[in-house]
C-alpha cells in the first residue's frame, strides 16, 4: 500500500493518492487531472474510484474530469446529490482497493454529507483516516458552510460534535490523520502547518478533541469568532455539485497571445478585468491603468475569489512570460473560467505599442516613520486577528481589512492621500492597484509591511479587549 499527500500550498489544499496492488483511488483531487494520471501510469495501476469527502467551497474539485478520463466512480458519503453520475455510499459501506479497504464513515457537521474515509491495511488494521473538513490538525471544520432555512450552524456544530466522538475518536490512536487542509484555509479558524498527524496525538493537542468538553461547550467554541466566509464559496459548491467546463478548453481558450492593440481591444469590448499576476514591487513600476494587481506568487487564487465577485467575469492576464499557463490553471482551481487570453510580450510591448502606463508609490517603512509625524492616514489591510494581535500605536492608522474591500471602503475620500501597508507588501499592493482602479490617484504603498514597520522601530501596541480591564 502507498498513500502519498499531494498538498497545493496556496489553496493549503490536500489531494490524496492511494495506491493498493494495481488499483488507485483519489481523495479530493483538484480540476487539473494530470498529475494524478501521470501518478497511476508510473505505477501501472488503475484509477479505480474518486472519493469526495464533500462538496468542496474553497476549490473546484477535478472529480469528474478524473472520471471522464479513466471511468473511475466518484463516491460521495449519504445524503449527497449530484447532478452527474455518482455512487452514493451508506454509512460503513466499504470499497476494496488492491489488497486494502476502504470504509465510508459518514460523519455530517461541517455539510451534511460530510464523510471521513477510513483506511484498513492488508492486515485488516484501520491505518488511516481521510477526514476531509471534519477534522484538521489542530482544529475542526467550520459549521456555518451549509446553513439552510431549517438548519443552523449550530445545528451543525451539534452534529459535528456527535461525529466526532462516535466515529473518529473511538479509533485507535495510532491512526493516521490526513485533512482536506491546512495553515491558510478558510475552511477553519486555527488550523496547524502540519499536513497530517496521529489521531492519539490530535486527542491530546485539538482543542475540539478534549475528553471533558460538553456538547455546549464545543458548540461555543467552534461557532465563536467565525469570519464571513469569502464570497465565491456558495459558486464552488455548485460546480461541484453539478458539474463544470473541461480544464483543458479552459486552457486552451485562456492561453491565447494577444498583441497589445487586440489585448485593449478585448478589455473594451468585453468589459475584461485586467488581472496583473506580476510581483507587487515590479507592478508598481509600470501597469496598464484601471488593471488589479494580485500576484501569482502568493495565497493568488483565495485572493481572486475574495474579490472578484463575479466567476463569469471576462478576464485577460499580464503575467511573467512562461507563467501564463499557471495563473489560468489556478484561476480555475477556484471556478473563475472565462480568462479570454494574456499580453503578448507582457508589459515592455505594451509601452512599445506606445500605450499608457501607470504607477503607484512605494516607500520603506523607515520613510513612514518619519511621515507619521505629520497629518497622514494609515490603512492596515490586514485581518482582524492579525490586527489586534499588534499594530501601529497611532490614531492616525484606520482598520479596514482588504477582504472587505468591496463593502467596507466605501467612506474613502478620494481627494485625501491613504498609506497602505499588510504583513509583507502582498496584500497592500492589491488594495493599492483596487483603489487607483476606482480612481483614488494619492496612494502610497508601504513596502515590506508590518514586518518591515517593525523592523524600523516603529512604535506598536496590541488591541486590549476591554473586558479584560
Amino acid at each position: 500500500m502507498k498513500i502519498e499527500q499531494i498538498y497545493t500550498g496556496c489553496l493549503a489544499q490536500g489531494a490524496y493518492y492511494i495506491e493498493s496492488n494495481g488499483e488507485a483511488a483519489i481523495v479530493d483531487p483538484l480540476r487539473e487531472t494530470k498529475p494524478y494520471i501521470e501518478k497511476a501510469e508510473k505505477d501501472g495501476t488503475r484509477i479505480k474510484y474518486i472519493f469526495e469527502t464533500h462538496f468542496h467551497a474553497d476549490f473546484v474539485s477535478g472529480h469528474v474530469s478524473l472520471a471522464e478520463k479513466t471511468g473511475a466512480e466518484i463516491v460521495f458519503g449519504p445524503t449527497a446529490k449530484t447532478t452527474y453520475d455518482a455512487h452514493i455510499a451508506t454509512d460503513n459501506e466499504e470499497f476494496k482497493i488492491g489488497d486494502i479497504i476502504i470504509k465510508v464513515l459518514h460523519t455530517p457537521g461541517h455539510t451534511q454529507e460530510s464523510s471521513t474515509f477510513l483506511v484498513i491495511d492488508e492486515e485488516g488494521k484501520d491505518h488511516a483516516v481521510f477526514s476531509g473538513d471534519t477534522l484538521f490538525i489542530g482544529d475542526v471544520g467550520r459549521p456555518d458552510l451549509a446553513v439552510k432555512s431549517d438548519l443552523s450552524r449550530e445545528d451543525l456544530a451539534e452534529m459535528l460534535f456527535d461525529s466526532l466522538r462516535n466515529k473518529i475518536m473511538p479509533l485507535h490512536d495510532e491512526v493516521i490523520v490526513y485533512p482536506a487542509h491546512g495553515a491558510g484555509s478558510a475552511c477553519g479558524k486555527n488550523m496547524s502547518k502540519e499536513t497530517f498527524d496521529s489521531l492519539g496525538n490530535q486527542k491530546k493537542t485539538n482543542y475540539a478533541l478534549r475528553a471533558d468538553m460538553s456538547k455546549e461547550e464545543f458548540v461555543k467554541e467552534v461557532t465563536e469568532g467565525l469570519t464571513t466566509p469569502p464570497q465565491y464559496f456558495p459558486q464552488n459548491v455548485k460546480m461541484n455539485k453539478e458539474g463544470y467546463e473541461n480544464i483543458d478548453l479552459i486552457l486552451e481558450k485562456g492561453t491565447v497571445a494577444l498583441a497589445p492593440q487586440l489585448f485593449e481591444d478585448i478589455v473594451n469590448a468585453e468589459g475584461a478585468l485586467v488581472l496583473d499576476t506580476r510581483d507587487p514591487q515590479v507592478f508598481k513600476d509600470a501597469f496598464i491603468p484601471n488593471s488589479i494587481n494580485i500576484g501569482v506568487n502568493g495565497g493568488f487564487a483565495p485572493w481572486v475569489g475574495a474579490l472578484v465577485l463575479d466567476l463569469m467575469q471576462p478576464i485577460v492576464i499580464v503575467a511573467e512570460e512562461g507563467k501564463e499557463e499557471e495563473v489560468i490553471t489556478r484561476l480555475s482551481r477556484v471556478g473563475y473560467d472565462n480568462t479570454l487570453g494574456y499580453l503578448e510580450g507582457g508589459i515592455e510591448a505594451w509601452k512599445k505599442a506606445g500605450k499608457e502606463v501607470d504607477t503607484i508609490v512605494s516607500i520603506s517603512a523607515e520613510e513612514l516613520k518619519g511621515r507619521l509625524s505629520g497629518e497622514i492616514t494609515v490603512i492596515d489591510a490586514r485581518k482582524d486577528g492579525e490586527y489586534k494581535s499588534e499594530h501601529i500605536d497611532s490614531d492616525k492608522v484606520v482598520h479596514k481589512a482588504l477582504d472587505y474591500i468591496n463593502t467596507e471602503w466605501s467612506d474613502l475620500d478620494r481627494s485625501k492621500t491613504y498609506h497602505i501597508h499588510c504583513a509583507g507588501g502582498y496584500r497592500s499592493m492589491i488594495a493599492s492597484s483596487i483603489l487607483k482602479s476606482r480612481g483614488f490617484e494619492n496612494i502610497i504603498d508601504v513596502k515590506g509591511g508590518f514586518k518591515a514597520i517593525k523592523e524600523a522601530g516603529i512604535k506598536t501596541t496590541a488591541f486590549v479587549c476591554p473586558s479584560t480591564l
